[in-house]
Order: structure tokens, then sequence, then C-alpha cells
């Protein structure tokens, strides 16, 4: 904006806002190129600024804690506990939740009720098998967001939402890597990420999950692996 005089008075707020909140969605769908988990909550941190939503900002990190969601190490730390791992995608997509809630995740796809509804009713039953990530686009069609690499050879989360922001982030968390001693042509353990839960809402973050028999197994190594740790 430029007075008579011509000098600039720069950005007007709300173009400040709608830079910023592009710029949180860019980090939410691929957080290892804007810095992770810090670099999220710095820009959610911006955007409740310049929204002048800090209270709600804060509450949310508040309920975020109470819920076991966000330990000392963050949302990861929330991950790393559960099933000892927490890739990139899946920690961005608890930040996305708050996202949604306030008005600020940009959709690539919107549900209707109807759809989100059957998501929810046939979930427990679905996850009894494992599934692919192709059978979960196949089954539910494009997510709303996908958070992380879309190269299959990385693990990702693919959420599911309604315009209504008091609707739950469906998310399904999928995993894959590449095998400990990969080739020279860098295969993956699996051709396609690979279904360890999908997680609705929860009055605890635990609650919300509902895991398929590969994220079962998973879980239960975790498990073990850090009872065996406390051990020693």
């Amino acid at each position: 904006m430029t007075d008579p005089t011509g000098r600039n008075d720069g950005r007007t707020a709300q173009e400040v806002l709608d830079y910023l909140v592009t710029h949180l969605n860019g980090a939410l769908r691929r957080p290892g190129m804007y810095g992770g988990e810090t670099a999220i909550r710095l820009y959610l941190d911006a955007v409740a600024f310049a929204e002048t939503s800090e209270q709600e900002w804060q509450q949310e990190l508040k309920d975020l804690q109470t819920r076991r969601g966000s330990s000392s190490t963050g949302v990861r730390g929330a991950f790393q506990d559960l099933w000892g791992d927490a890739h990139e995608g899946a920690v961005a997509s608890v930040y996305a939740e708050i996202a949604h809630r306030q008005g600020w995740l940009q959709l690539d796809r919107t549900l209707t009720p109807a759809e989100h509804h059957e998501i929810r009713r046939v979930s427990e039953t679905w996850c009894r098998k494992d599934r692919l990530l192709s059978d979960i686009v196949t089954a539910f069609g494009p997510p709303s967001v996908l958070f992380g690499e879309n190269n299959p050879n990385y693990p990702k989360t693919l959420a599911y939402a309604t315009a209504q922001r008091d609707d739950t982030l469906l998310c399904f968390h999928l995993w894959n890597s590449f095998a400990p001693q990969p080739s020279l042509s860098s295969a993956s353990v699996h051709a396609e990420p690979v279904l360890w839960a999908f997680r609705d809402g929860g009055t605890l973050f635990t609650d919300g999950f509902t895991f398929t028999p590969e994220g079962t197994a998973r879980r239960d190594q975790a498990g073990c692996l850090a009872a065996r740790a406390e051990e020693q």
C-alpha cells in the first residue's frame, strides 16, 4: 500500500496472515523440508499472533499435554512411546488437528458428513486386516491432506476431513522404510506403505488409535524394547 507521497506502508494484516497460513500448511505437509516439529510450532505461533488467537493456541497446547499427546520431547515423544517410531508426517497430523479446529488447515479435498461418518463407522472392522496405501485410497478416495513424502519408500499419514472445524480429523498412519542393508536399487521394506493404525480423536491420545495386526505387532515390539531398556 502506498500513500500520496509514494511511501510504501508495507503489507496489510490480511496479506501477512495469508502468507503465514500458506507456509504453515507447507510445513504440515512437508515437515522435513521446513524443519520438522519445531518449525510447525513456530508457524502456529506466528499465525495465532497474526490472528490474535494466542490464548486459543496456548489452550490447545495445554489440552494436548493433558491428553498425553505431547511429552517433554513434544509430539514426537508421544509417538515414540506409543510404537517406537515418530515419523514427521504422523507428528504433523496432530498439529493439523489444531489447525483444522482454528480454521487454518487448507484441505485438498473436503468430505461430506456422510463420507466422514462412513470412515468412522467401518474403521474398527476395516483395521482387523493389514492394509496398504492403495487400499485406503481405493476404499475412501484421495485424502483431504497428505502429511509426509509422496515417495512410497517413506512413511506418511493420510487425513480425511469435512469443512466443519469441530469434526475430527481422521488419520491413517502408514509406515515404510529402507531395508536394513539396502541394495543398489535402494529397495524399501514394503512395495508401498503399510497401515499401522487409524486415529480418531480420543479423550487421551492413545484412546484414539485402532491398530492393524501389523501395527499391534509393532506396538508390542516397542513395548518389549522399552521394558528391557528400563531393566538395564
